[in-house]
């Protein structure tokens, strides 16, 4: 799972919500960060492209320590 900010939340605290990153299909910058689930849905999201990457493989790195 990865924390991540939706776009243009005026809270931040208020816009984080928490992505099971094993469900991504693809991350895109089109300029704003769009995420694509396998399902289809679509999450456009405040953190920038590689800082997705970033958290991803972050928490399968972690995964891989259990």
């Amino acid at each position: 799972m990865i924390k991540l900010t939706k776009f243009n939340s005026e809270a931040r605290k208020k816009g984080e919500f928490v992505l099971n990153a094993e469900v991504i299909q693809t991350v895109e910058e089109t300029p704003d960060t769009v995420i694509t689930l396998v399902n289809g849905q679509k999450f456009v999201v405040d953190e920038p492209v590689d800082e997705v990457v970033r958290r991803v493989m972050k928490y399968r790195r972690a995964l891989k320590q259990y």
